[in-house]
């Protein structure tokens, strides 16, 4: 059997780790994948995809349509279905819903005869909505196997941006920074004294990165010896209202940039901190980092509440815009004064639901679905 995947994001993020694993879980289930790409996203060949999964890139939707095979085949969006692509409904149309349906227009995914959900938060709005959706979430895996390994020079501070060459003073940037890079120093990460926090993720905006540290880090700043790390680029805003944001602990705060070992990252923080929650669909990592043994702080909300269980792989606060922060205040001190970090490799139970053979079962009966629907 074969699946055509579409994944058109041309930048690297949680969408993309999703669509690799998949196309494992998928490889150990008997699909072979033809995955379309978009043109400039130059990752694909660096991940560790199966053999049998076939890589081609496509610009618009002339080349989608010229790389599906005649006849009615299994076709799995990444996201809604891409505009215009209404015309090739002769095929069993599905998609993986990466992103809330929750104060958005459901509309993408109308055409589609089935969507999957990465969380009960995203299926719940989906099912409101009124959209056709699989009864059972896909959960993503903590897998960290995509993201790269160790090397001799550890963990070297990168650029914080992440150019969007749509926009104009984006492009101009982008085209600078190179220029400039030799006069830069790039030192190696070492952990400061006192209590490490970290984000580990894209600095976009459905995190809400800055609106999340105009309350919180003020409360940061009234406790000495926490310090923030930054693993991750955005673009140009959003790196700036950051840094705004962070004013009041501005130094105590680095930027990193992205990092391709992110199991090294994890270790080197005591605590991981989430975004804010009703953007977010589910968290690859706030998986991955319970994963590798780093509990996780997040606002009490769904998707959050799906994936850490409070007091046992993490800690669960009100949602600083309820409170300015007042309990996360209250944890930040307690953290301080705690002997010893939770260890979330203890609640196997919980991240067994995280595991690969667990994806690979929940999504057999969705492969034993889509056969009925397509020819052999």
């Amino acid at each position: 059997m074969r699946i055509i995947q579409i994944n058109m994001q041309p930048h690297f993020g949680g969408g993309e780790v999703y669509t690799a694993f998949l196309c494992r879980a998928l490889s150990t289930l008997g699909v072979q994948t033809r995955l379309l790409h978009h043109r400039e996203a130059a990752f694909w060949n660096k991940l560790q995809l199966p053999a049998d999964t076939e890589l081609v890139a496509v610009a618009d939707r002339q080349e989608i349509e010229r790389a599906l095979p005649p006849g009615r085949h299994w076709v799995l969006t990444h996201g809604g279905l891409p505009h215009g692509l209404d015309s090739i409904g002769q095929h069993l149309l599905t998609g993986i819903a990466h992103m809330p349906v929750q104060g958005r227009d459901p509309a993408q995914y109308r055409g589609l005869h089935k969507v999957f959900a990465v969380s009960r938060y995203v299926l719940d709005g989906l099912l409101a909505a009124g959209i056709a959706a699989w009864p059972e979430p896909l959960y993503g895996v903590a897998n960290l196997q995509e993201r790269g390994s160790a090397t001799a020079v550890g963990l070297r501070q990168r650029s914080c941006y992440d150019w969007d060459r749509r926009k104009v003073r984006d492009r101009l940037l982008g085209y600078c920074e190179p220029l400039l890079e030799p006069l830069r120093t790039r030192p190696v990460f070492t952990k400061r004294a006192g209590l490490t926090l970290g984000i580990v993720s894209r600095l976009t905006p459905i995190k809400q990165f800055p609106l999340l540290f105009t309350k919180l880090a003020p409360v940061l700043a009234r406790v000495p010896g926490v310090n923030l790390e930054i693993f991750g680029a955005g673009g140009y805003a959003s790196v700036r209202d950051l840094r705004r944001a962070l004013a009041p602990i501005r130094s105590r705060v680095r930027f990193w940039g992205h990092q391709a070992d992110v199991a090294t990252v994890y270790a080197q923080l005591d605590y991981l901190l989430s975004g804010l929650p009703e953007k977010e669909a589910l968290g690859l990592n706030v998986i991955e980092a319970q994963a590798c043994g780093t509990p996780v702080l997040a606002p009490v909300a769904p998707p959050f509440t799906e994936t850490v269980v409070d007091g046992v792989t993490g800690f669960l606060y009100r949602d600083p815009r309820q409170d300015d922060g007042a309990e996360f205040s209250v944890l930040l001190n307690r953290l301080v004064s705690l002997p010893q970090a939770l260890d979330p490799r203890q609640a196997a139970d919980h991240l067994a639901k995280f595991s690969f053979d667990t994806f690979v079962e929940r999504l057999r009966p969705v492969v034993d679905w889509a056969r009925i629907h397509t020819p052999e």
